[in-house]
């Protein structure tokens, strides 16, 4: 991992808990796995620990760690560094992404609270309109009772919101999902349908599927045309889920939109929805930051004292699970 992220996840009590079941040789953390002294360390390795900065584990890493045996990801998505190569080995993969899907969740049900009352895009009139309060009428419903929610994935992260909206009673939830079983989305209660049944139905449409190619640009200018003229559209999940041209062109025409991931990210500076009033942009703030990575540390140290103990991974990667995960 890199320096920065070594310092923010590993502060002295998970070093001291890792040291209770490793033995940690000298350099203890690498940001690379290309120099002299990376491959030193890689030639007697069992255990890698990585998170974000992690280069790829190819053919040639390999190569450099006969003995390695696990890759406890202390993150959410390996797919920027695990390889078919980790897979042909046989080495044990983890990830941390249930601890990270949590904040996750807290921001993207903020995100659909807010939404309701469309709350970011009314404080962005207050800045025009300031003691006029007529702009109240320029946003269509402002109710948090009795809405629609659609929920694109049924993952991690979209299975955990589906299941916090239905407690909170607040709204009906549909889940368009074409690889869950239906029976889990009910159990959840939810409804599975379609994507083309569960748009024009939306108040908030809220995306959760992976970057995978089969769902790039998975809303586009069509299913942005079948929204409602007054829903609004929540992306904490990866970019190029939505045509940004079409997202543009939709938002320029007045659909609202909560963006915390863009494509490209950031944005260019010349992009239409960094001045739109019904449009807010965060810099990929939902997922873990500063102290709550260090629950995805746990995460991996748990599955590195299971490693230890002869137990099973609690969150494996295997090379099928990854065709479907983010």
């Amino acid at each position: 991992m890199d320096d920065r992220t070594l310092e923010t996840q590993f502060t002295e009590p998970e070093l001291t808990r890792l040291r209770r079941t490793a033995a940690l040789g000298d350099p203890v953390a690498v940001p690379e796995l290309a120099s002299p002294r990376a491959r030193r360390r890689l030639a007697e390795t069992e255990v890698l620990i990585t998170s974000w900065g992690c280069p790829r584990l190819d053919r040639d890493v390999l190569d450099a760690a006969p003995y390695l045996r696990a890759v406890l990801h202390a993150a959410g998505s390996v797919r920027s560094h695990i390889t078919d190569a980790v897979f042909d080995r046989g080495v044990r993969v983890t990830t941390a992404a249930d601890a990270n899907a949590e904040p996750v969740v807290h921001f993207t049900l903020a995100a659909v609270l807010w939404a309701f009352k469309k709350a970011p895009f009314l404080a962005a009139d207050a800045r025009r309109f300031r003691d006029d309060w007529s702009y109240l009428d320029g946003r269509g419903e402002l109710s948090g009772a009795d809405r629609t929610v659609v929920v694109v994935g049924f993952s991690r992260i979209g299975s955990r919101l589906v299941r916090v909206l239905r407690r909170l009673g607040l709204a009906r939830v549909l889940v368009v999902d074409p690889v869950a079983d239906p029976a889990d989305i009910v159990a959840a209660g939810a409804e599975p349908v379609t994507l083309a049944e569960a748009l024009p139905q939306a108040d908030v449409l809220s995306l959760h599927a992976p970057a995978l190619p089969e769902t790039r640009h998975l809303i586009g200018a069509a299913e942005l045309a079948a929204l409602p003229r007054d829903a609004v559209l929540v992306n904490t999940a990866r970019g190029s889920l939505i045509d940004t041209a079409a997202l543009e062109a939709a938002c320029s025409a007045g659909l609202h939109a909560i963006l915390d991931v863009t494509d490209p990210e950031p944005l260019p500076a010349d992009s239409p929805l960094y001045t739109l009033p019904n449009v807010m942009i965060t810099p990929h703030i939902a997922g873990s930051l500063g102290s709550e990575t260090r629950r995805m540390t746990a995460s991996a140290l748990t599955e590195l004292e299971r490693y230890a103990a002869g137990l099973p991974p609690l969150a494996p990667v295997t090379r099928r699970t990854l065709e479907v995960q983010a």
